[in-house]
């Protein structure tokens, strides 16, 4: 005789795995970024939805740590609607933000006391959906909760965006622990885009893209995101490609 309960169980077993069934013969909505170079390395063609992506400096530095977050704003400007950012550290600068086109009146920030407050609002905002993107500023991300979060977005079919943040050099071993997250990111600052003239150029980043689900590792040099989030390979990693295609003989 089935104990009780047991019927609810199998009851729940079986629609999930008829939701992951399902899930597995739509094809997913993606984010492309609008650069050939880069959506033809991302399966589908860009970012999927319903999907978590990690996102992190290329070390502890800040200035690593500032540009791995705008390049997310950028990615979160180019959603439609609003965006949830969670954070437990209330640091983020909004005029930089809007220069990637993620304007203020478009996100709402959930401040939270603990960082573990941080991913149960996360997982929350993503259970919700109808939104753009939501965003969660965090040191560690276990594989336990990556799961929830991966989870909460295949349920709502929303776009979340991990940034991993350490105060200490230490604490960046934790991003090479495994996650559920779909892709994970790494963003470098390289010299910025040289002029003719003197001055700054457009700044540039080392996007590296470590991990994809049925995908391949690759990198890319880019300059930083424009008033609309738009990225651009840069001008030097573009004629360098050119310079090794001529060089590789034809078949």
């Amino acid at each position: 005789m089935a104990r009780p309960g047991a019927n609810r169980i199998i009851y729940e077993l079986r629609e999930r795995i008829q939701h992951l069934e399902g899930a597995a013969a739509r094809p997913k909505a993606v984010l492309p970024f609008g650069v050939g170079e880069i959506d033809e390395k991302l399966p589908g063609g860009g970012l999927a939805y319903g999907a978590i992506h990690e996102f992190a400096g290329g070390g502890a530095g800040a200035v690593n740590g500032a540009a791995a977050a705008l390049f997310v704003a950028g990615i979160a400007a180019r959603t439609k609607g609003t965006v949830v950012w969670c954070l437990a550290r209330p640091d983020l600068f909004a005029p930089a933000l809007a220069q990637t086109g993620l304007h203020p009146d478009r996100v709402i920030y959930v401040e939270a006391v603990h960082e573990e407050y941080v991913l149960e609002a996360c997982e929350e905002a993503l259970r919700f959906g109808g939104l753009g993107a939501v965003v969660a500023e965090t040191v560690r991300l276990p594989m336990v909760v990556s799961r929830r979060l991966q989870l909460a977005a295949e349920g709502s079919g929303t776009l979340g965006l991990i940034i991993r943040r350490w105060r200490r050099q230490t604490e960046a071993s934790d991003f090479g622990h495994p996650t559920a997250a779909a892709s994970r990111w790494r963003v470098s600052v390289l010299p910025s885009e040289p002029l003719p003239v003197p001055g700054i150029g457009r700044a540039r980043w080392l996007a590296e893209l470590i991990r994809i689900k049925a995908g391949e590792s690759t990198d890319f040099i880019v300059e930083a995101c424009d008033g609309q989030g738009r990225l651009r390979i840069s001008s030097d990693a573009a004629d360098r490609s050119d310079q090794t295609r001529r060089s590789v003989p034809s078949g």
